[in-house]
């Protein structure tokens, strides 16, 4: 009971299914663009020779998000050397953009930090949390679907999902749980 009232306070969510009409393991990327934080428009989806993509739903102001910012900077520098793109999506209408160039540098981020205004994006995958995952192959078919891994802290993770994910994908193996629960703060959607 105390859990999920602070749950509520924080707007903590988990993404137990997705949502109606999200994508699904085993469907093609559609291209979409996008802005990034400074200004210029990225073509995600137009990215030939990767590996793998990986799209993380993400935000500046959410805890279990920022929780994440160490692991999801090491997981991009380890992994791009390997051939695999990582790319941030911000959705939350109240973070601005200044707000996330400035939070990407403060934390070391690599990789691209995209601005989905009106969450147009987040509504097409059924992005629900942040942070949120989905990486793709070099096939642009969706692989994975889910968590980073299992334990915000960092200090008792049991289960590194992601990881395994894209390990499975660079060995041309089929990936092992192709979608796990995300957990994390809810997406604050513009109102319809």
């Amino acid at each position: 009971m105390r859990l999920s009232r602070l749950a509520l306070v924080l707007g903590l969510a988990a993404a137990a299914q997705p949502a109606p009409g999200a994508v699904a393991i085993g469907q093609k990327l559609q291209p979409f663009k996008l802005g990034d934080t400074s200004g210029q428009t990225v073509d995600v989806g137009a990215d030939q020779g990767r590996k793998a993509v990986v799209l993380m739903f993400i935000a500046t102001q959410c805890p279990v998000s920022n929780a994440y910012n160490e692991r999801m900077a090491a997981l991009s520098r380890e992994y791009a050397s390997k051939g695999v793109a990582f790319i941030g999506i911000n959705s939350n209408r109240q973070e601005s953009v200044e707000e996330i160039a400035a939070h990407a540098a403060s934390h070391g981020f690599s990789f691209p930090i995209l601005k989905d205004v009106g969450n147009v994006q987040a509504d097409h995958f059924g992005a629900q949390v942040t942070p949120e995952i989905y990486v793709y192959d070099s096939a642009s078919v969706l692989r994975y679907h889910g968590r980073i891994d299992d334990d915000r802290t960092g200090a008792n993770v049991k289960s590194q999902d992601l990881r395994r994910a894209l390990d499975a994908l660079l060995a041309g193996q089929p990936v092992p749980v192709a979608e796990t629960k995300a957990f994390g703060c809810t997406i604050k959607r513009v109102a319809q």
